[in-house]
């Protein structure tokens, strides 16, 4: 998007914003790229009403989100974008281009984290086992649905995992997530042994001469598997699988996270194999929890 505004320096302001952000926290591009985004959009408008982004008031702010919400905004979209300006604010006073921070006394909205629908367990095991192992492509899709399931990987850090990221002896995999934080976890002996005949048996016939790559998913040009084309992977597997609800790569992690607390897994264990800094994160999976407990109440307990 480009900015309409008036004031000549705000684009510029922004992208030194967004590369200190990068700098100081180390946050994912497409986080940085959602940030950006906020902050012309707001640039945008403030134009229209003949105001410019460094002089921002709050009143101006909260106007602004007033007609995000009018417009049909999620309070989880006006809160990133709330945050969004928070941090660009402290940058300015903190670089001596502004005194005061107009979102100070602005209360994020209230937002309710729910968890997606889940796919049952009985679900997990027919989608992994729809790829056609007999192929290249199969065993490829198979190993990844096995490794994102039984280590609760992020999409994006399983499509960027490099063939020296895995220690198949050790059975363990080094990631380097959100924040660039890095995290070893355990791959369990399933998808170990799809891992294993992923790299004897199919990643060799994917490798393109015209193609230097360490990817450890390659597509058919040789090159790493993107998200996308996981995500459309995952949506002909649910058909094949004759699972109705349609579901993201990302529910494979929402089901690691459930199935781990449904089996007796304590939330600290969950929070640190899905690389959440905080417990605070994780505590969305907290009623499956409490769920258990109720159940295992009901079950033993003399008068349950």
């Amino acid at each position: 998007m480009k900015i309409k505004t008036g004031e000549p320096d705000t684009a510029l302001a922004i992208d030194h914003f967004i590369d200190d952000l990068w700098a100081q926290k180390g946050l994912a591009q497409l986080t940085l790229k959602a940030y950006q985004q906020d902050l012309k959009s707001f640039a945008n408008w403030l134009n229209e009403q003949g105001e410019k982004l460094q002089g921002a008031s709050q009143a101006n702010i909260q106007k602004y989100l007033s007609r995000r919400f009018s417009n049909g905004a999620s309070a989880r979209s006006n809160a990133r974008l709330l945050s969004t300006l928070k941090q660009y604010y402290r940058y300015l006073i903190k670089k001596g281009d502004r005194k005061d921070n107009p979102t100070a006394l602005i209360a994020a909205p209230k937002v309710h984290q729910i968890l997606p629908p889940t796919l049952s367990e009985e679900d997990i095991n027919k989608l992994i086992e729809s790829p056609d192992i007999a192929s290249s492509y199969g065993l490829r899709d198979r190993c990844m649905l096995e490794m994102m399931y039984s280590s609760g990987l992020r999409v994006s850090e399983l499509v960027s995992l490099q063939v020296n990221q895995i220690n198949t002896r050790l059975g363990l995999v080094r990631l380097t997530g959100k924040g660039n934080k890095e995290r070893v976890i355990p791959v369990g002996e399933e998808a170990l042994f799809w891992l294993t005949r992923y790299l004897e048996n199919a990643r060799p016939q994917l490798i393109r001469e015209s193609v230097l790559n360490d990817a450890l998913y390659l597509s058919s040009r040789g090159t790493a598997i993107t998200r996308q084309a996981f995500w459309q992977h995952i949506k002909k597997y649910s058909l094949k699988a004759g699972i109705k609800t349609v579901y993201s790569p990302h529910s494979l992690r929402h089901a690691f996270a459930t199935h781990l607390l449904n089996h007796g897994a304590d939330l600290r264990t969950v929070q640190m194999l899905l690389g959440h800094s905080s417990l605070s994160t994780t505590q969305i999976y907290t009623h499956i929890a409490q769920a258990r407990l109720q159940n295992l109440h009901a079950t033993h307990h003399p008068r349950g």
